[in-house]
């Protein structure tokens, strides 16, 4: 029970937290007590006034006097709350709100009497969430996973996940309910990579497939160890996120326009663009500046189709497996990303994309083209501008030395 009123809006918002049932009712009013009031059916408006005496009694008290003004239907649902079960601070605003509306003629039954008994404690419900940022243009990304703790409270396992380099950090962290509240709530609505609320053994399946793939010339994080079994432990067959998005989206072939969507999205920022391992990306990259500094003898066009042919025959290499697979299964777990935000289209094209790096030859995927188009952009920017360079010296006309009197 909070010692002071955290402010209608943020208590409602709470409320909304513990009474699932009626959380797409309360939040849609946005604080407003007359439109609550106006959205909830009876019933149901006396379990959230009950709920915020007992639990935020301060303002609690804010939406029983707001809605006590309401004579008919406002009214009734405060008389309907029962005492029992409030704190002090609660029973005494009721009975103080039972008393002003006796005085308006209202036919108010007589509140019961305390009665001195003994009670339990009141059981905290068992927490099981979980949330998932975005893979960032690094490749990695969060998982959070919030858990009951034996001894009160809140466990906050926060892991640190990378297709290709495995589990990087793990860390836990004991807090209260309402800051666990707070956390997710800031989590989800970050300006960058703002997180989406997932299933919390969809998350505990992929935090295993990628512990399962994790380098073995590395050893897991020991705070991954020690909690293994809390954050990947799924039930068998329990899908990871992104199968489960295929799943209810189906099977999305890799078809030219989908792909050209998702090429625009790794272009524009959105995905992507996750950089293939350094050496390799090293490897073109010289190849590439060796191709533009050419023999004089071949002319600038030739070797531009030079460079773009070793630009196509370097995707074989920069995807080739694991990277290729990594790839895939981060459009996939990408495709649940924007599938929770309601963005079904862009989910289907990052499922045909991961098709597309399972089934097609990346020379031949425009995906993986605009990905490392991206990450080699100063390299193929300065081998432009020696071509660019050398053709506008080729179009000068030098004078014959002899001639002039």
């Amino acid at each position: 029970m909070s010692g002071s009123g955290v402010g209608l809006a943020e208590a409602l918002e709470r409320a909304a937290g513990a009474l699932p049932a009626h959380a797409e009712i309360i939040r849609p009013a946005n604080g407003d007590p007359l439109r609550l009031l106006e959205l909830l059916e009876a019933g149901s408006a006396t379990q959230v006034l009950g709920w915020l005496l007992a639990n935020e009694p301060e303002d609690g008290a804010e939406l029983a006097s707001e809605w006590a003004r309401e004579p008919e239907a406002g009214a009734q649902i405060v008389l309907g709350v029962d005492e029992d079960g409030l704190p002090k601070a609660g029973r005494k605003l009721l009975r103080r709100l039972r008393h002003q509306l006796r005085s308006r003629g209202l036919d108010v039954p007589e509140a019961k009497r305390d009665a001195v008994v003994a009670t339990l404690p009141p059981v905290e419900e068992p927490l099981d969430e979980a949330m998932l940022s975005p893979i960032d243009p690094r490749g990695t990304r969060v998982a959070i996973l919030v858990a009951s703790n034996p001894s009160g409270g809140a466990r906050i396992f926060e892991i640190v996940l990378d297709e290709l380099r495995g589990v990087l950090e793990t860390r836990v962290y004991n807090a209260s309910r309402s800051r666990v509240r707070r956390f997710t709530r800031s989590f989800s609505q970050r300006d960058e990579f703002p997180a989406v609320a997932a299933s919390p053994d969809e998350v505990r399946a992929l935090v295993k497939r990628i512990a399962a793939g994790h380098p073995s010339d590395r050893p897991l994080p020991r705070g991954f160890e020690e909690w293994r079994s809390h954050v990947a432990n799924p039930p068998q067959g329990t899908p990871t996120p992104g199968e489960s998005a295929r799943a209810f989206l189906g099977e999305v072939a890799a078809e030219p326009s989908l792909l050209r969507r998702v090429a625009e999205l790794v272009r524009g920022g959105s995905v992507g663009p996750w950089p293939p391992e350094p050496e390799a990306l090293h490897a073109l990259a010289e190849k590439l500046g060796e191709a533009a500094q050419g023999q004089v003898i071949v002319a600038s066009a030739r070797r531009r189709e030079q460079v773009e042919a070793l630009l196509e025959e370097g995707l074989g290499t920069l995807f080739a497996s694991p990277v290729g697979e990594s790839t895939a299964a981060r459009f996939e777990e990408t495709a649940y990303w924007f599938w929770k935000r309601g963005q079904e289209d862009d989910a289907r094209a990052c499922l045909a994309a991961a098709s597309a790096f399972r089934e097609s030859e990346p020379r031949e995927n425009p995906v993986a083209k605009a990905m490392v188009e991206l990450v080699l952009a100063p390299v193929l920017a300065k081998v432009e501008e020696e071509l660019s360079s050398e053709e506008d010296s080729s179009k000068l006309v030098t004078p014959s030395a002899g001639g002039a009197e």
